[in-house]
């Protein structure tokens, strides 16, 4: 056996430190004696690590409660007061938010508005994200925007509930720093596989209801996102009414069958300004009125079709949902049940996959976007970077 180089144990350090990271970011608090066993460290590696990443300002301790056992509880891992944040920024239909967050996930710094729906919004959003920067100098390591929109890169191609198209992000850089820009039902299901409903399957699709579908299928904890960062855009299957046009430009898409737009054709009803609100209205009625019952079904069973098919196409473990898609299952679930169980292949049925609503709920593109920027963060290149800050 070769003996180890300086090269080779400067890398296994380093990889023993980013695996302590990642463990803690994942598992904010963890004891120091959990995170050795999970990560197969002796306790004096373990404690070894501990030690650069204290002095490294990435890592702390803080004594564990006692809990009246034997010996002393092993101390629980937080992140450091000085450590790496990130700036998440959620822009949605009419509201937007600008927060920094820290490693594990926890929200140190949070502002939030409304908005008129038109880019004016990024200028407003870019002052915060300018504060943000001074008032935390080098700890800001990187700003990750999630917006209501098809993303391509940097760009929201396409956010017809804002009638943005090719917008460019970049007003939200500050220099020196990266940006990241994700879809926020992207986001969303990258949070609820890691985090929330569907924590601990390999094989996680998320899906949401807003403005039509958008979701992500995330396999071992990594969002399938495509090649430029536009994967997950579901709503636009043709799962729907191919004479109708979608302002994606598509016919027939799957997200004219199952939101407010939907429920308001159902009810010979003018399509809505907003059909989010408009679908929550129809949800709400759904108990004392038959036709909005009616309105909710149809919609309902279009979304269990839907998600039987991608069921049949993408195999997942499990299916998450959020946004009005909840409402919908609980207003509604036979005919969602009975829409999935038609859409599935006959073998599928006896065992399909589960869906389960959302534990993370309007948190989850935040979450989500933080994660992302963390996940450019934690590795060597980062580390690194964050060495000569």
């Amino acid at each position: 056996m070769e003996p180890m180089t300086a090269h080779s144990a400067r890398a296994l350090r380093s990889q023993g430190a980013l695996a302590m990271l990642r463990h803690v970011h994942a598992r904010p608090s963890a004891k120091r004696a959990d995170a050795a066993r999970a990560l197969g460290l002796s306790s004096g590696s373990a404690t070894e690590i501990t030690s650069r990443l204290k002095a490294a300002r990435l890592l702390d301790e803080e004594a564990s409660p006692l809990t009246g056992g034997r010996g002393r509880p092993s101390p629980a891992l937080v992140p450091h007061r000085d450590g790496p944040l990130v700036c998440v920024v959620d822009v949605s239909h009419e509201r937007w938010r600008a927060a920094c967050v820290e490693l594990g996930g926890r929200v140190v710094a949070q502002e939030a508005g409304g908005h008129s729906g038109t880019p004016d919004v990024l200028r407003t959003l870019g002052h915060h994200v300018s504060a943000l920067r001074v008032r935390y100098g080098h700890r800001l390591r990187a700003v990750s925007a999630c917006v209501a929109g098809t993303v391509s890169a940097t760009t929201v191609v396409q956010a017809s509930g804002m009638g943005w198209r090719d917008v460019d992000l970049e007003p939200l850089r500050p220099p020196g720093i990266p940006l990241l820009v994700g879809n926020d039902a992207s986001l969303a299901g990258l949070a609820e596989a890691r985090r929330g409903a569907g924590a601990g399957a390999r094989v996680v699709l998320h899906l949401t209801v807003e403005v039509g579908v958008g979701g992500i299928l995330v396999v071992d904890g990594r969002p399938v996102d495509g090649a430029t960062g536009a994967g997950g855009e579901f709503g636009h299957m043709p799962f729907g009414d191919p004479s109708l046009r979608c302002p994606c430009g598509a016919r027939g898409c799957w997200d004219l069958e199952v939101d407010g737009r939907a429920m308001a054709r159902a009810l010979g009803r003018p399509a809505p300004r907003d059909p989010r609100t408009a679908a929550g209205h129809v949800i709400a009625a759904a108990a004392s009125d038959p036709a909005a019952r009616s309105a909710v079904e149809a919609a309902a069973h279009a979304l269990g079709r839907g998600i039987g098919a991608l069921a049949n196409a993408l195999d997942p473990g499990v299916v998450t949902i959020s946004g009005l898609a909840t409402g919908l299952a609980a207003t509604a679930p036979a005919a969602l049940e009975t829409g999935y169980s038609a859409g599935l292949m006959r073998y599928r049925r006896a065992a399909p996959p589960p869906i389960l609503p959302s534990t993370l709920g309007p948190q989850g593109p935040l979450t989500g976007a933080a994660d992302a920027a963390f996940d450019l963060l934690l590795t060597e290149e980062g580390l690194a970077a964050w060495s000569r800050a």
